[in-house]
């Protein structure tokens, strides 16, 4: 089986969605079909020996949808879409139609005054004259901009399908044909004692609202991808590289594994590597979501499309085009915005049944009216009114609202996770992490920094002060491959200490190390049980490490070390805290280590010398007590658990970030991400649940409305002009409220 994602055009609506979806669900070999409306594409799982495009589009070429496979497109290279192309047509009509229908709505405006006011004058224009004119312009209007509604119509006579072009085609060609008659054959009127009105002016501004609002939805739907622009502008275009001797610089795309590539300062990294020549600083934020520059020299890793500041440097290519962290990066962020949430699963079903209900609610309300109507208010009144409601139904029942509700605010709050660090992988596990009231971390790379670090430096001997056991300790561990001597050795470092040279090294397996500096035999060894003393046990009940210096046979000092806490950790535990989630961890290391860390930081209960099987009973025992969990790690030793939570997040670096374990990947392992991710999710899906009632609540009122239900009352009716207007700013609020979380804090 295949999965791809797939660039669809000829969308218009959530219905367009759905049709799609059934259609390609049908053929062989097709596993899952997912079609996003508001980001136009579709993530689809299929056999490739049994199906392939050309069949798909087989099934839907006929219904005016296509499927683009843009595989081969670099994300520095997007091939501009038929969408593209309908955005700019689009806009021009709409510079075509506004003009029109805001003279032609005044006009109306003033005919509606002139007849239910003395103060306002009658239209100086002869009334056979202005429906002339009229009928002249709407067919112009009809047949030209509104051209894909009466596709709509045609589709829906040949093949049963229906969308929110065919409820707009039906309802403005009926009211097309209904005034044309009525114009050219004066007549039939006069025979059928039908009303006078003409409804040209109807079609015109319908048509012209509706344009103007597709055009206005199709720049917000990609102000909510803006997240995947801004990364794919990310990347470096050019590498100077070293070839034959000589440097060169050529395009990203033409740069291959093990070229040595030169970055002087200012310069973007173009590809993912290795250091071989220099040191420098690095602004990383683009994939951290920090600001603060990062120091690098020899040996340390680099990430394509992050910033050199100050040395020029040297570095092997070691991951080149789809395989860099930013197209990671592109791809997660693609995929995500593309899935669909558990949420959006009852729009989908009303979407579904939601064109074929309207169509037979508009009919069933112009019968009524012709029934009720003629005997009460008389054939002329009962008709007007019936095709008033028939067509107002009709526009005002598009169910753009409805299918742009959930995917827009996913897409924004995706983009979002993305620049900061927050790398989402589908929809369900975004709003899983809404709900969560129970998160399990990890200790070792989650809470604490995952490497050994001096703590404390003990003197026993008054001659040596805590500079010369750093140093003299130093000097013997910077020979040892040990990885609390390369901890020692970067403290001392550190500390701008200057190492002594050693003689007669040697490494004690399991003991420690021994060497001669300045003719001084130096012996540095774990303790023993006669070492043990108060100030010792003290340090090691809180789990930390600690060695013993000694000097021609005599104790001169204690070192401590520990893997420390992260800087934020407490900061982000007490954040957990105040949002009601308990706070677990479940750790492999001993008790007092564990719980020291713990007491340090806050944490509700500790688990500790637990097994990766052990952590998964863990988190099905808390599951079963009704909780929804979350487990944080760093994605290695606890993939298992990650993948039996409710939501896996993984703490991870910019070299590691595709955890398939995990829904969550927080950059750079940075814990302070975690509050941030339950935020993000929070908002995004308060603003969801915004959009979907909004989109229900715009429908249940404004059906009933356009159908007449205040016409017994108030004697009112909805003129279709006003629902195509409500109509068309239904799916822009929509937009514009998801875009909101643009700018929300987390």
């Amino acid at each position: 089986m295949k999965n791809k994602i797939f660039k669809i055009e000829g969308m218009h609506c959530a219905s367009c969605a759905t049709i799609i979806s059934k259609e390609v669900s049908k053929l062989p070999g097709i596993n899952k079909v997912n079609v996003n409306f508001a980001n136009e594409k579709a993530k689809i799982d299929f056999d490739e020996n049994k199906t392939n495009l050309e069949i798909m589009n087989s099934s839907i070429e006929k219904l005016g949808y296509h499927i683009v496979d843009q595989e081969g497109s670099t994300p520095y290279n997007q091939m501009k879409t038929k969408s593209d192309i309908e955005e700019i047509n689009n806009k021009s009509k709409t510079k075509f139609i506004m003009p029109i229908s805001i003279i032609v709505f005044f006009i109306m405006m003033w005919d509606i005054l002139a007849k239910t006011s003395s103060l306002v004058p009658n239209i100086p224009i002869p009334m056979e004259l202005l429906n002339t004119i009229m009928m002249i312009i709407s067919t112009i209007v009809l047949f030209y901009i509104g051209k894909p509604f009466l596709k709509g119509v045609t589709r829906f006579i040949r093949y049963g399908k229906a969308n929110m072009d065919t409820l707009i085609g039906i309802g403005t060609l009926t009211a097309y044909i209904y005034s044309s008659i009525i114009t050219l054959f004066p007549q039939v009127n006069m025979a059928m004692n039908l009303p006078d009105y003409t409804y040209f002016d109807v079609v015109i501004v319908v048509i012209g609202f509706i344009t103007f609002g597709k055009y206005l939805e199709s720049r917000s739907k990609k102000k909510t991808g803006e997240a995947i622009e801004k990364l794919i502008k990310l990347g470096a275009k050019t590498a100077i590289v070293k070839r034959d001797g000589k440097e060169i610089e050529i395009e990203v795309s033409e740069v291959k594994v093990g070229d040595m590539i030169i970055v002087k300062p200012g310069m973007k990294i173009p590809v993912d590597g290795k250091i071989t020549e220099g040191t420098t600083s690095i602004d990383e934020s683009m994939i951290t979501g920090e600001s603060m520059p990062v120091d690098k020299k020899v040996g340390d890793i680099v990430t394509g499309a992050t910033i050199n500041k100050q040395g020029s440097i040297v570095f092997e290519a070691t991951k080149v085009g789809e395989e860099t962290v930013l197209s990671s990066i592109i791809k997660m962020v693609e995929n995500a915005q593309g899935s669909k949430a558990p949420i959006e699963a009852l729009a989908d079903r009303v979407s579904n049944i939601f064109v074929p209900t309207v169509l037979i609610v508009a009919f069933i309300t112009l019968i009524l009216w012709m029934i009720i109507g003629i005997p009460i208010l008389g054939k002329s009144i009962a008709i007007s009114y019936g095709l008033l409601s028939f067509v107002g139904i009709l526009v005002i029942a598009c169910p753009c609202a409805l299918g742009l509700a959930t995917p827009t605010a996913i897409i924004v709050g995706v983009g979002k996770g993305a620049e900061h660090g927050i790398l989402i992988k589908d929809a369900e596990s975004l709003e899983k992490l809404s709900k969560v009231d129970t998160i399990v971390l990890d200790k070792t790379g989650t809470i604490t920094k995952g490497k050994p670090e001096v703590t404390n430096i003990v003197s026993l001997d008054s001659i040596y002060k805590e500079t010369d056991i750093i140093k003299i300790t130093a000097s013997l561990e910077a020979l040892s491959e040990h990885p609390l001597g390369l901890a020692i050795k970067n403290y001392a470092l550190s500390q701008n200490i200057i190492l002594n040279k050693v003689d007669d090294f040697a490494a004690l397996e399991g003991i420690g190390v021994k060497g001669k500096i300045k003719d001084l035999n130096v012996f540095i060894h774990k303790p023993e049980d006669k070492d043990i003393n108060e100030e010792l046990r003290e340090l090691q009940n809180e789990g930390k490490t600690v060695i013993i210096i000694e000097v021609e046979n005599k104790k001169i000092g204690l070192m401590a070390l520990s893997d420390t806490i992260k800087d934020n950790a407490k900061e982000t535990i007490n954040k957990l805290h105040k949002k009601g989630i308990k706070v677990i961890m479940l750790t492999g290391d001993n008790h007092l280590a564990a719980k020291y860390i713990a007491d340090q930081v806050n944490i509700d209960n500790v688990y500790s010398e637990v097994l990766p099987k052990d952590k998964i009973d863990k988190i099905i025992s808390l599951q079963k007590e009704g909780r929804i969990v979350a487990m944080a790690g760093d994605g290695i030793n606890d993939a298992p658990a990650l993948t039996e939570a409710d939501v896996g997040i993984a703490m991870a670096t910019g070299s590691d970030i595709a955890i398939e374990s995990a829904g969550i990947t927080l950059l750079n392992g940075d814990i302070h991400k975690l509050s941030e991710a339950i935020i993000l999710s929070k908002k995004t899906f308060a603003t969801v649940k915004q959009n979907l009632f909004w989109a229900f609540i715009y429908n249940v009122i404004g059906i009933p409305i356009a159908a007449g239900i205040l016409f017994p009352i108030w004697g009112i009716i909805l003129n279709p002009i006003f629902a195509g207007l409500a109509m068309a700013l239904s799916s822009v609020s929509v937009v514009g409220n998801s875009l909101r979380l643009k700018v929300k804090k987390i």
